[in-house]
């Protein structure tokens, strides 16, 4: 669990690939950041028509939390689970893609930390009246779960929920697919992983012995889909692994230098603007650029790893419900732009002894990778 960010201001450090990284926890910003002085005009049309958006606002409407006075800024990463085109290898289509993955993504105001919570796909949560894609009402539903709301009307739904149950606003959103992931670890050239026991999850495609490892793309997915190989199978034991596979995978981007190699600048670009779908906000190289180059100075050191502070449902054990608490302590804080309190992320549903057991981190400015322990 990250520790509260300290008061006062170290002063401004040096950029560097590993500090621009930051926008790998936005996977589909990855390509803006290693964009920055390209200025080819072919190039940029080209990666300009690869990326899709949608108009969140004309979607949402009016009736959204206020837009507060600042600098702030809170992006919904959605990772979905669509078993359609090249996602079908995952298994059948079951009536729809579905957010497999959500984290809120707040960044201070300046510019130098950022805090992510992740919202378990399984919470119980009331959702709202949503639009479907052919323009019907879908009334509202309380006890739906969470990952319900991408089925029902896409990522507009999606936000709404958030905004609902968070009451901030979310200023954009990016969404990757399975197939874009896959696509986006190997044109890294894999990410470093040490796991303590072997995994064996067929389930997640995932078959890895003790020790250190360079997954390539489709291992990387196995990693963060599993839940049978790592601690109580639960989602929240998946969520752990996100974050430690997200801050490996920030820490990899520092070590490929990619401002020497064109070939691999131009191949992650065109991966990254083909792999994501953003808000008509962020859907042009152009403000993906600006928005990475805000977020320069951010390095994993300077990231606060949370997840929405829940229970087990009485009724069913399957399920998690918020915290009413703990959930209201870490909303108001992402509200007031504050760090989130020590306070609000006391043992989720258990969860924090799986991350002791599950996650073992490095000393607090080491270089050296996560390490995963697998159920069992």
């Amino acid at each position: 669990m990250a520790e509260p960010y300290a008061a006062g201001d170290p002063g401004r450090r040096p950029r560097s690939p590993r500090r621009k990284a930051v926008l790998v926890l936005v996977w589909t910003l990855v390509g803006a950041v290693i964009l920055g002085g390209a200025g080819l005009t072919y190039l940029y049309f080209r990666l300009n028509g690869n990326l899709t958006s949608v108009d969140l606002d004309a979607k949402l409407g009016g009736d959204r939390p206020e837009d507060l006075p600042g600098g702030s800024t809170d992006i919904l990463v959605l990772g979905s689970d669509s078993r359609a085109g090249e996602n079908a290898e995952y298994g059948r289509d079951g009536g729809g893609a579905r957010s497999d993955t959500a984290m809120i993504v707040h960044v201070y105001e300046d510019r130098k930390r950022a805090s992510v919570v992740s919202i378990p796909r399984d919470t119980l949560v009331d959702r709202p009246e949503c639009r479907r894609d052919d323009g019907d009402a879908a009334p509202a539903a309380e006890r739906a779960m969470f990952n319900e709301s991408y089925s029902v009307g896409g990522p507009a739904c999606t936000v709404k929920t958030v905004e609902k149950m968070t009451g901030v606003r979310m200023d954009h959103f990016v969404e990757v697919d399975f197939s874009g992931f896959k696509r986006l670890v190997d044109q890294l050239g894999g990410v470093e992983i040490t796991t303590r026991q072997d995994i064996d999850d067929p389930d997640s495609r995932l078959d890895l012995k003790a020790g250190t490892h360079t997954l390539d793309g489709e291992q990387a997915l196995g990693l963060v889909r599993t839940r049978k190989g790592v601690g109580d199978g639960s989602d929240l034991g998946r969520i752990e692994l996100q974050q430690v596979f997200v801050k490996a995978l920030v820490q990899q981007v520092g070590q490929v230098d990619l401002l020497t190699s064109p070939a691999k600048l131009i191949g992650l670009a065109d991966t990254a603007t083909k792999s994501i779908t953003t808000d008509d906000g962020l859907g042009s190289v152009n403000e993906l650029r600006r928005l990475a180059e805000s977020l320069g100075d951010i390095g994993p050191d300077d990231m606060q790893m949370a997840t929405l502070p829940v229970t087990y449902d009485e009724q069913d054990g399957n399920r998690v419900v918020p915290l009413e608490k703990e959930s209201a302590q870490v909303w108001k804080a992402l509200r007031e732009d504050r760090p989130i309190p020590e306070s609000a992320l006391k043992d989720p549903a258990g969860g924090q002894a799986d991350r002791d057991r599950v996650v073992a981190a490095p000393p607090a400015g080491s270089e050296g990778l996560e390490e995963v322990a697998p159920r069992g």
